[in-house]
């Protein structure tokens, strides 16, 4: 299943599963000072991120690649929600002819197909951009015990797309998610959206995980980028 489908088929319960994403949403939002006007939201989901903007804008333009995510996003005369890939050239087009104070973007960007591409073109509408993603560490012992590799880019790949373009202050932060048993746990694996397009497992591989993961709590890796400059 493709990470568009993934996000679509659970847009409903999503915001009973995104519990790190939402954490990840409300302390992005808390690090941004100057209260920017002109505001890009990429990856907007259902709208976790605009929820926790308090200050007056002149507009806030947020795109998301699931259609079902978009139509639950709020909308007024201020918020534009646009269905587009944030790697398609129609996406392009529209960075093209606008420009903005700031582009923010939670739980999102990690899924880009050329987040170094991305990026510099980002770069062409904003002179700060202010980020959270997700690492290959997530879920990174459920990734040992069925030898699979994350779908999700690396902590040095994510460092080394942002550096290429700017001048970036970066932290990083692990948090373990507790569950009360398995079921809850692999429910949440499944329709969080952190588990993006990887490999489907088979029978034997699920029976395997199940048997020998004896965490109770699955792991996750963000790290939050500032941009300070351009290179």
């Amino acid at each position: 299943m493709s990470v568009k489908n993934q996000f679509s088929k659970y847009a409903n319960e999503y915001n009973n599963f995104n519990i790190i994403q939402q954490i990840a949403a409300k302390a992005l939002v808390r690090d941004i000072k100057n209260k920017p006007k002109k505001i890009l939201e990429i990856g907007c989901g259902s709208g976790q991120v605009f929820k926790y903007i308090s200050w007056d804008i002149e507009k806030y333009n947020a795109v998301d690649f699931a259609p079902s995510m978009c139509k639950l996003h709020p909308r007024n005369d201020r918020v534009e929600v646009s269905c587009y890939d944030f790697d398609s050239d129609d996406f392009l087009s529209f960075l093209k002819k606008n420009s903005f104070d700031i582009v923010i973007s939670s739980s999102a960007m990690q899924w880009s197909r050329n987040l170094k591409k991305l990026i510099y073109n980002l770069s062409k509408s904003t002179n700060e951009i202010n980020a959270v993603l997700f690492t290959s560490n997530t879920f990174k012992t459920i990734q040992k015990i069925t030898n699979s590799k994350s779908p999700i880019l690396s902590l040095k790949e994510i460092q080394d797309s942002f550096s290429s373009v700017f001048n970036c202050e970066f932290e990083v932060h692990n948090y373990n998610l507790e569950f009360k048993n398995k079921k809850d746990m692999f429910d949440y694996i499944k329709k969080s959206g952190v588990s993006g397009e990887g490999k489907t497992l088979d029978f034997k591989d699920a029976r395997k995980l199940y048997k020998e993961y004896n965490l109770g709590y699955l792991e996750f890796e963000v790290i939050f980028i500032k941009t300070v400059s351009k290179v």
